[in-house]
């Protein structure tokens, strides 16, 4: 398909986020038109009667005549000049306000681009999210996004160009149709033979798009694991990739750019050359006069412009409408991809969490991550999950907080199946200290309460912020800095130790209260004396709120009510820590011996 055959598609995908509101800006730009038009067929009755004969002799002349006769103007020249100046106030006056709809519609369309895309992208399942990399979504949301609105800038334009361009032409064929005729011939001559073109131009934006994805994916890793690369001299291999990547966008964008600089430099040759052209026919070959060949020249060296406008806007959109296509397929996507949700909420949890005979895998052509699982989680427990590396028991947690849905089986939680509960509702009772410690770039009080509040200005939020700090044995260490709770801890808590940075993310979900607290290895960062304080204060938990725990270490679940064994995805033994480690070949008592308990 040609690219301008494209247009009604682009102009449906604009729709979509502006509405019909854009349709003003076209007929604004109309009026707009109309207006100039008016002003300069105002002209030719006065150029006319300045003529050998001193009178109107064209059918124009004679109806604009006739026009301002009635309007009480006929025969006065500054009447007639007044009636031109008004005429292009009006375009004026016009013209801002087409200027100032386009600029809010603009803004507005940033707004929703940005929102939706942000809205889905906390929508979206997490098997997706889990395929893709970061990348990705940060080039969609920053730069193709920010593209997609340069792109719509373009195409209000190039319609706008359209418009005043049939305009400019509907006036010449009223002067002297035979001269608008022509004139129109050779625009559309001229926008065809831009269509190769165009098609190139096009093809270099979805290159460039896809391309600038690839680099935000390079540049992320770079950055994310800037410390290893620098410590180990490796930084050049990633390096190499991100500037092979910014070679090629560089050469599309010079291809683009060459594409626009040739197009901007045929505008005043090419109206020069047509003008010179009609003229030698209209007056050296059909006779014609040459009065109103003066407003005919005049509307077709605007219509002209206009036109190579088009054209210049029709690149420029091209130019970005791989973006446009990119966000669009995204959007297109991420519905396809958007985590199903139930519609029973959960009250707080009473009875425990069943899996029936669950498997699950992360793909149709892989393997079963998990095989025939059975467990119950009784509400208010303390439960370990232990087992070799891959064994399965991080998919087993990610399938309780309904993060993963069982290929087969059931995930009951008080008796309600995992598909049918409203995910907010559950996930609002989870706490959840991850292998990889979630720090955001905000102060330590922010980070433990997740902007809850102000604890400067609120008392009891202060107290909790500081009693989940003592629980997390990391309040002596923040209430030793200067600036004590304030205190800024970098992109990912770069200014903080391995260890500080696990108690503070365990200080967040037990600053939560949560009734389901799952500890993914979550004292693995941390000394003999961190981690004994911090047992301490899980097994005050006992009770009090269901606690689910991955461990390698298996000192950190001596106190917990059951442990459920697992190796290659299936559950080989369950039951209380003592009764698994005294029991004579049993898998579990293998491990604690290895470990000298």
């Amino acid at each position: 398909m040609t690219p301008l055959r494209d247009i009604p598609g682009y102009l449906k995908v604009f729709r979509i986020y502006i509405g019909r509101r854009m349709y003003l800006i076209f007929l604004l730009n109309l009026a707009s038109a109309l207006s100039e038009g008016i002003g300069i067929v105002m002209l030719l009755p006065l150029l006319e009667t300045m003529g050998p004969g001193g009178e109107a002799d064209s059918g124009a002349a004679r109806v604009v005549g006739d026009v301002l006769a009635a309007m009480g103007l006929g025969g006065s020249m500054i009447g007639i000049l007044g009636l031109i100046g008004v005429a292009f106030l009006v375009k004026g006056v016009i013209g801002f306000g087409t200027r100032a709809y386009t600029g809010y519609l603009q803004a507005q369309l940033m707004r929703e681009l940005k929102a939706r895309m942000f809205d889905a992208y906390s929508r979206m399942d997490y098997l997706y999210y889990a395929h893709r990399d970061t990348g990705h979504f940060i080039n969609i949301i920053n730069t193709q996004i920010n593209n997609f609105y340069g792109s719509f800038v373009e195409f209000i334009g190039l319609f706008s160009s359209a418009i005043t361009t049939l305009t400019y032409f509907g006036f010449a064929l009223f002067v002297a149709w035979r001269f608008g005729l022509m004139a129109l011939i050779i625009g559309i001559v001229m926008l065809l033979l831009f269509q190769r073109l165009n098609i190139r131009v096009r093809e270099l934006s979805r290159r460039a798009a896809r391309e600038n994805g690839q680099l935000a994916k390079l540049l992320i890793q770079s950055l994310q694991a800037f410390k290893y690369l620098t410590a180990t001299d490796r930084i050049g291999r990633l390096r190499s990739g991100a500037m092979a990547s910014i070679r090629r966008l560089t050469g599309y964008q010079v291809r683009q750019s060459v594409a626009s600089a040739f197009t901007a430099a045929i505008v005043e040759p090419f109206s020069v050359f047509f003008i010179i052209l009609i003229l030698i026919v209209q007056v050296v070959v059909l006779h014609q006069p040459l009065a109103p060949m003066m407003v005919s020249i005049l509307l077709f060296h605007r219509g002209i412009g206009a036109v190579l406008t088009i054209q210049n806007r029709w690149q420029a959109t091209l130019n970005m409408i791989g973006s446009v296509e990119m966000v669009r397929d995204e959007f297109i996507t991420q519905r396809e991809n958007r985590e199903p949700d139930g519609d029973k909420d959960l009250p707080p949890l009473s009875n425990g969490i069943v899996f029936q005979g669950v498997d699950f895998a992360y793909g149709r052509d892989l393997g079963n991550v998990l095989s025939d699982i059975s467990l119950d989680i009784r509400a208010r427990t303390t439960v370990a999950l232990v087992g070799e590396s891959g064994a399965g028991k991080s998919t087993i947690v990610d399938l309780l907080s309904l993060l993963l849905r069982p290929g087969q089986g059931k995930v009951l939680i008080d008796g309600v199946p995992g598909d049918q509960v409203r995910l907010a509702s559950w996930r609002r009772q989870i706490g959840y200290v991850s292998q990889e410690t979630v720090i955001f770039d905000d102060t330590l009080a922010n980070n433990i309460c997740l902007w809850e509040g102000d604890m400067d200005a609120d008392p009891e939020l202060h107290e909790r912020i500081r009693d989940a700090a003592r629980r997390a044995h990391i309040a002596h260490f923040i209430e030793a800095l200067p600036s004590g709770y304030n205190t800024f801890v970098g992109d990912r808590g770069i200014r903080l130790s391995g260890g500080q940075r696990q108690r503070l993310f365990i200080a967040r979900e037990l600053f939560k209260q949560p009734n389901l607290l799952i500890l993914d290895e979550a004292t693995s960062a941390l000394d003999t004396e961190s981690e004994r304080y911090i047992q301490q204060s899980i097994d005050a938990l006992k009770g009090r709120m269901t606690v689910v725990i991955i461990a390698h270490r298996l000192s950190t679940i001596r106190n917990v009510d059951y442990v459920y064994v697992l190796d290659h995805g299936r559950l080989v033994e369950e039951g209380p820590y003592r009764q698994l480690r005294d029991l004579e070949a049993s898998r579990f008592g293998k491990m604690v011996a290895m470990q000298a308990l």
